[in-house]
């Protein structure tokens, strides 16, 4: 592709094809002034065509390859000359022998300058794609070494019903990644699990709103710091189970804004609940190592924290483009529709890593608080025999305040998946309920021991 200049000056005409043995390629000339869109075709047969502002293209295209004029703008600039596609056939790649590459087929673009960080994608469309229940990755050549590396760093992949659409930012070669999806889980348990989850978020939410409206307006003036951790642990639930109700159905609406939005949405509830048990095990650290907690605004700097911290990672994922719709399979030819993290291999990096930070901290808290409630308190007072009920309803309490149950998403994999589905799905949907009976039980604890103290 280097040699792409010469051929440009020896150019009579404004679009020139061309063939080198088995490759095939266009090249057009750059307008040096009034720069437009340009959009190359590419038939079945491997035959080009080049159209300048113009979407009038030829409808057995079977790839389309648009340059934006931000793209344009940017080589002339630059002192690029011209705009070049070049179709690079039997190519396979050895990276991952579970994928295989589109066609066999390498794609190389070229502007003669460099191109990078486009706000205006390059976008390169497959179309009528048959994918036999495969999923595609666009990805390109990172050019370093002389064996193929295929990255994902500066395209997106978005699928269609029977196409593949590639947003690309730079300029080099790409091709598609056509991969076995992750394992599909039954119809059946795809419905059952459906079912669960829609019935204890449903509960969840019914039971966190009950507790949210107990406490602003009969115990709010009443309550402890830690009542008051727990409380923002149910607005980020609360807000978490009703953004996971609804995401279907604004996925189903087809607007890929509101898609993204519900995405980022539920993306910051699902994070802030992480932070939320974070929060509390570190309120409960304080209190074990009777560090004071009268702080001046002490509660102020646990919500800042509390709330800002996930918002951080969002607008980060957010402004990078990684919301967009994902598709969930069902191994009976179905399938869903949801917003969520395109990218699986960024979902499992963000989301099971932040939690993996959050789990450390919040298990060390949970196994020293346990520790303390079991083999310390017995040795220095005889316990009545209601205190065994007590000591149990605490351990279980603090499990799901502490949001433990999460830790069942490390086992989803293996022969554990569909088992560790199911008893991930049962536990955090219905933790709401859980949490609800918790905050009850010790308002009505507290309600006591202070009618019992005015009373002595």
């Amino acid at each position: 592709m280097n040699n792409l200049s010469d051929l440009v000056e020896m150019m009579k005409r404004y679009t020139a094809f061309f063939t080198i043995g088995n490759i095939k390629g266009a090249i057009t000339k750059l307008p040096r002034t009034n720069p437009t869109n340009i959009i190359f075709g590419i038939t079945t047969k491997r035959d080009m065509n080049v159209h300048h502002n113009s979407t009038d293209l030829s409808t057995d295209s079977s790839q389309l390859v648009c340059f934006p004029k931000d793209a344009s703008d940017m080589a002339i600039k630059r002192n690029g000359t011209f705009a070049a596609v070049l179709l690079f056939p039997g190519v396979h790649q050895d990276q991952d022998p579970n994928s295989d590459i589109l066609n066999n087929e390498m794609m190389g673009i070229d502007m003669g300058a460099e191109i990078s960080n486009l706000s205006q994608t390059i976008d390169i469309h497959y179309k009528n794609v048959t994918k036999n229940g495969l999923t595609a990755s666009c990805r390109s050549w990172d050019g370093k070494g002389k064996e193929q590396n295929w990255v994902t760093d500066g395209c997106e992949t978005r699928e269609t019903d029977d196409g593949i659409l590639c947003h690309c930012s730079h300029l080099t070669f790409f091709a598609v990644l056509m991969s076995p999806p992750p394992q599909n889980i039954s119809a059946s348990d795809f419905t059952a699990l459906t079912y669960i989850t829609s019935i204890g978020c449903g509960l969840s939410m019914f039971f966190l709103a009950v507790g949210l409206f107990m406490h602003w307006l009969v115990r709010k003036g009443k309550a402890s710091q830690a009542t008051k951790v727990l409380i923002n642990l149910f607005v980020a639930m609360f807000n978490l189970n009703l953004s996971f109700l609804i995401n279907e159905t604004i996925a189903n609406l087809g607007n890929l804004g509101a898609c993204v939005a519900m995405a980022a949405f539920m993306h910051y509830t699902l994070l802030a609940t992480f932070t939320w048990f974070f929060m509390m095990a570190l309120h409960v650290y304080f209190n074990l190592r009777k560090i004071p907690t009268g702080v001046k605004h002490y509660m102020m700097k646990i919500c800042v924290a509390g709330w800002v911290t996930p918002s951080v990672v969002v607008i980060a994922l957010a402004a990078s483009g990684k919301y967009d719709y994902l598709i969930l399979s069902v191994n009976d030819g179905n399938s869903a529709k949801m917003c969520w993290i395109s990218d699986a291999v960024l979902h499992k990096w963000v989301n099971i890593g932040y939690y993996g930070v959050v789990f450390i901290f919040t298990i060390t808290i949970f196994i020293i608080t346990v520790w303390q409630i079991i083999v310390l308190k017995p040795t220095a007072v005889k316990s009545p025999d209601g205190s065994t009920t007590a000591y149990s309803f605490s351990i279980l309490s603090l499990f799901v305040q502490l949001g433990i149950t999460w830790a069942f998403a490390f086992f989803s994999h293996g022969p554990m998946v569909i088992a560790s589905y199911y008893i991930f799905t049962i536990l955090n949907s219905f933790q709401g309920f859980f949490l609800f009976i918790y905050y009850y039980c010790s308002s009505r604890k507290s309600e006591q021991d202070r009618s019992s103290t005015v009373s002595q």
